[in-house]
Parts: C-alpha cells; sequence; structure tokens
C-alpha cells in the first residue's frame, strides 16, 4: 500500500528532527510504532473474527476479488511503458536519438526496421537580389 523506500525514509526522519526536534523525536517514532502495531492487530483480528463467523462463505465473498485480480493480469504488461516509450516504439520505429540528442547513431532502432539515417539538412538558396528601381514582392499575409 505504502509504497516507501530508504530515500523517503531519510527525508520524513530530517523532517521529524527539524520539526520535533532531537528531544521529541524517539517518543513520536514510539508512539507511531505503537499505533500501526495496533491497527495492524485491529485488522487482523477483524479478518480472523470474519472467517470464524462466517465460515465458508467467506471465501465465497473473496472469490470476486479473486477475479478481478485475474482481470488485471494482463494490465500488467503496460505497467512498463511510459509516454516516452510508447512515442519509441510506435511513432519512430525504436529510434530514441530524439530523446537522447545523439542524432549521429541512434542507441536503440527496432530489430528488422527499414531504418535508414536521414540526409543532412541544406539550407535554401538565398534569394537573388533586386534590381535596381524593382518593387520588392508584396506578402499580403504578413502586411
Amino acid at each position: 500500500m505504502f509504497n516507501i523506500g530508504w530515500p523517503e525514509m531519510v527525508i520524513l526522519v530530517v523532517a521529524a528532527l527539524v520539526i520535533l526536534g532531537p528531544e521529541r523525536l524517539p517518543g513520536a517514532i514510539r508512539w507511531t510504532a505503537q499505533s500501526l502495531r495496533q491497527v495492524r492487530d485491529y485488522a487482523s483480528g477483524a479478518t480472523g473474527q470474519l472467517r470464524s463467523e462466517l465460515g465458508p462463505e467467506f471465501d465465497e465473498l473473496r472469490k470476486p476479488l479473486q477475479e478481478l485480480n485475474e482481470l488485471r493480469r494482463p494490465l500488467e504488461q503496460f505497467r512498463g511503458m511510459t509516454p516516452r516509450a510508447a512515442v519509441t516504439k510506435h511513432l519512430l520505429n525504436g529510434d530514441d536519438s530524439l530523446f537522447t540528442g545523439n542524432f549521429d547513431k541512434p542507441t536503440s532502432i527496432a530489430n528488422g526496421s527499414d531504418y535508414s539515417p536521414p540526409e543532412p539538412y541544406s539550407p535554401p538558396a538565398p534569394p537573388k537580389p533586386l534590381a535596381r528601381n524593382e518593387k520588392p514582392p508584396i506578402d499580403f499575409d504578413a502586411t
């Protein structure tokens, strides 16, 4: 439920140390641990009490939850799919040079793709200068 790792724990301890101070921090940690233990005991006691009172009907109540979990399993294939990975895979044929900035040679290209590097950009030729007394062309969209 709570996916807290070591970096988050360090941040929480530092924040608690700043907010509570070093003299009240051990008592607060002790109180939090006792509260969590008490909540866990209440939850396991309630589950055990339901199981003992309902008997085989408890398993019938759990069946729909198990079916929902089985329906969620096919979605696990998309768990690692980030927007960047989706764009790379489907729109760019696996060429992630747009994201890595390495345009000389892409780092990952999908197997079997017909990828060929694009031609280098060459700017268009500059327009020829106007002759003497020649009026410049008018761009009506720009005025």
